[in-house]
């Protein structure tokens, strides 16, 4: 018999899943608030990466994943994955030197790059480092075409996408998610999937389970479109900037976009101001806008992907990095969902953890 699976959130979370269960034969809808894209996804910088400052368990997660990516841009040739590579000076040498024996010796490519190489990967650089990291197996994707590529694909499987509709809470019945009710009325399935970033808390609160989870802001400018001035990521320790598909230059002052606080206008113009003077040909740029995003965090810093184990029916997908993670969390939860098999990569991340606790 069909399985039906309700999706929360219309993001690239919710739209891999999506597309994973409709083409493994599952009877899919896709509920957001929103237009289909989600809110995290729109406003990411959209890095493809197992960079730094995580613990293998996790790099091989993303690791996979990154391979994922390529096998998804062959099953939806919509989605196109610029693998230009990321040149990283953004952390003190001896941090830059530990990161390279690190995860070279885990198998990533990574290499160490002088100035004069630097400026060959990227020209345009008004000041290139003495030292950095360049690994040309990173990438980018222009996030929300990406999640709207996954979800035409969905129906086009016969997943039904509604949007915009309002969840406004899970119907739970003898420790069992059965439903839930929306601005239009209750819709039931066999099982619930909350990929909702930042709002899972919100549906979550009512629940005997609710796992910590906060959504900080990140500030994203973006430039008019330019003629090419960047050919890959490049991850200064003023800034992080890629080049779209379009020719946008996007940044902010880390990978997620930094905190803008109150004065989100004023520290967007200055952040542009910094990226026109690290280029050499960075006055010609025209500044377009500013976006904030919140960013979907757990309260450990890594993704919960899982059935929670004190309510039946209900399985979670919320994590940042959620750009890097997207295809490798649809397949594994697919199976997982459908198959009751669960990779071995996902063992640390389940939300358990916290029901421990």
């Amino acid at each position: 018999m069909t399985k039906h699976v309700l999706i929360i959130g219309a993001g690239i979370i919710g739209a891999s899943i999506a597309w994973h269960l409709a083409r493994a034969g599952a009877r899919v809808t896709v509920l957001d608030a929103g237009a289909p894209g989600g809110a995290a996804t729109r406003n990411s910088w959209a890095w493809i990466n197992a960079s730094w400052g995580n613990p293998e368990p996790y790099f091989r997660l993303r690791l996979r994943s990154m391979a994922a990516w390529r096998r998804l841009e062959k099953d939806v040739p919509a989605i196109k994955v610029n693998w230009a590579g990321g040149l990283l000076w953004d952390l003190p040498q001896d941090e830059l030197e530990a990161y390279a024996r690190e995860h070279g010796a885990w198998g990533y490519g990574i290499r160490r790059v002088d100035r004069a190489e630097a400026a060959r990967i990227e020209p345009q650089l008004r000041n290139p480092p003495d030292l950095a990291l360049h690994v040309a197996e990173e990438g980018s994707v222009e996030p929300l075409p990406a999640a709207e590529a996954l979800l035409a694909a969905a129906i086009g499987l016969g997943a039904e996408i509604v949007a915009p509709r309002a969840v406004l809470a899970l119907r739970e019945r003898n420790g069992r998610v059965t439903a839930v009710e929306t601005s239009a009325g209750a819709l039931e399935a066999e099982e619930v999937v909350v990929a909702a970033g930042a709002g899972t808390a919100k549906l979550t609160a009512g629940l005997d389970f609710a796992p910590p989870l906060d959504a900080p802001p990140g500030l994203l400018i973006s430039s008019r479109p330019h003629a090419r001035l960047l050919n890959g990521l490049v991850m200064s320790p003023c800034l992080h900037v890629r080049q779209t598909a379009t020719g946008c230059l996007l940044a902010g002052a880390d990978f997620g976009g930094s905190d803008p606080g109150g004065e989100a206008e004023r520290a967007a113009r200055e952040l542009f101001e910094t990226m026109r003077g690290m280029l050499k040909d960075g006055n010609a740029l025209e500044y377009s806008h500013h976006t904030v995003g919140f960013r979907p965090m757990p309260g450990d810093g890594y993704p919960i992907i899982g059935r929670v184990p004190t309510i039946d029916g209900l399985y979670l997908a919320v994590m940042h990095s959620g750009i890097t993670l997207a295809p490798v969390v649809g397949m594994f939860a697919a199976e997982e969902i459908l198959d009751g098999r669960r990779d071995p990569l996902l063992k640390p991340y389940g939300p358990e953890r916290f029901a421990a606790k």
